[in-house]
């Protein structure tokens, strides 16, 4: 099968992780930002393979997981309204908020439910308009285009009861912030292939140039992964920080043009709080003013909760590679996919969700994280 069967070669993967060991005369540090990156590297078990050459570790690359827990209470609080019908894509509805998810509040009878994009949920709002019907638009920028084209759609169609509640987040300055954190350890990242697919690299280049890091743009079957590691590797032995594509089969320097225009024509920047890091300034989109009918949040006033992250959830430190998720004391025991803290224990690209499902829970790590 073209442009997958080759992408899953075992003997070209061999060829490239002998060639990453000959190559690499220390052990390099690099960041996957995907949650399906590493989803892939755990589930091959590439990391473990490439041990004493590159150590990988996770980034903040999952869209559920970096929903903060603010903007769960307020999907929460609209949800349990009589009059609304909320929708959301399903990996959202088991994140915990302060009190429960949304999953419970359908249990107590609210009208939640599961749509596969947001036109499904414009759709909902044309058959039901005695209802308010909610879409909640998490996600990078992959997901940005669709949510900004239900916006643009409902405006032209005059549809009045539909509403986004904009959780928004962008890639390049979550990276920033990483490399600016008194403890990075981070010396060259893999990007999403499927985030540039859209957006370009164009952002990423200052950002390598600056910090002197090389920036992979990469795919996510293990050949990709490994090509992309590859070429971070050769670029740090060389001395070399450069933005490279090794996605070349899906992703050009500008994105997709059409797509950036329509995000810009409805989206703005803006500060933007990630669960378990905090605010990274304009790290997020926000509707622009003339899109404000379309706002779940003024129009339902939920703005201003003030929430607490639990104490025993290290979702943080694992988004940003300060830990494995072995190493936080909660994983496995007070902390598991049936009765998660935080979202990386229920995303399906959540790396706790990784580690827990596909045995990478080893004695070894259970040992790092007591001592």
């Amino acid at each position: 099968m073209k442009y997958l069967s080759e992408y899953r070669d075992a003997d070209i993967a061999k060829s490239l992780i002998a060639r990453i060991k000959a190559r690499a005369t220390r052990r390099w540090t690099l960041m996957e930002v995907c949650g399906g990156q590493t989803h892939t590297i755990v589930r091959q078990g590439l990391d473990e393979l490439l041990e004493g050459a590159v150590e990988m570790i996770h980034g903040p690359g999952c869209p559920v997981c970096v929903t903060p827990l603010e903007q769960i209470d307020k999907a929460l609080a609209i949800a349990a309204r009589p009059e609304v019908i909320f929708t959301s894509f399903g990996d959202m509805l088991r994140v915990p908020g302060s009190d429960c998810d949304l999953q419970q509040v359908r249990a107590r009878g609210g009208a939640v439910r599961v749509v596969y994009s947001p036109l499904d949920a414009l759709a909902l709002a044309q058959q039901h308009l005695d209802k308010e019907v909610v879409f909640f638009a998490v996600g990078f920028e992959t997901t940005a285009p669709a949510n900004a084209m239900a916006v643009w759609r409902a405006r032209d169609l005059g549809v009045k009861n539909f509403s986004v509640l904009v959780s928004h987040v962008t890639v390049p300055p979550a990276i920033t912030a990483i490399l600016e954190s008194s403890d990075n350890r981070v010396q060259g990242f893999l990007a999403a292939g499927h985030v540039c697919a859209v957006m370009g690299w164009e952002e990423y280049e200052p950002i390598a140039t600056k910090h002197r890091v090389p920036i992979i743009v990469t795919g996510f079957e293990p050949v990709d992964i490994l090509e992309g590691i590859w070429m971070a590797v050769d670029q740090l032995e060389a001395g070399r920080h450069e933005v490279m594509n090794q996605y070349v089969r899906s992703v050009r320097r500008q994105g997709t043009p059409p797509a950036r225009a329509l995000v810009a024509q409805v989206f703005e920047l803006a500060d933007r709080q990630w669960r378990g890091i905090g605010e990274i300034p304009m790290s997020g989109l926000r509707l622009r003013e003339e899109f404000a009918e379309y706002d779940a949040e003024r129009k339902f006033g939920v703005g201003g909760l003030k929430v607490t992250e639990p104490a025993d959830c290290r979702a943080g430190d694992v988004l940003t590679g300060r830990i494995k998720p072995p190493q936080c004391a909660a994983f496995g025991t007070i902390c598991t996919p049936e009765r998660p803290l935080g979202a990386p224990m229920v995303s399906t690209e959540g790396a706790c969700s990784a580690y827990y499902n596909l045995a990478k829970y080893r004695a070894t790590d259970a040992a790092e994280a007591t001592s």
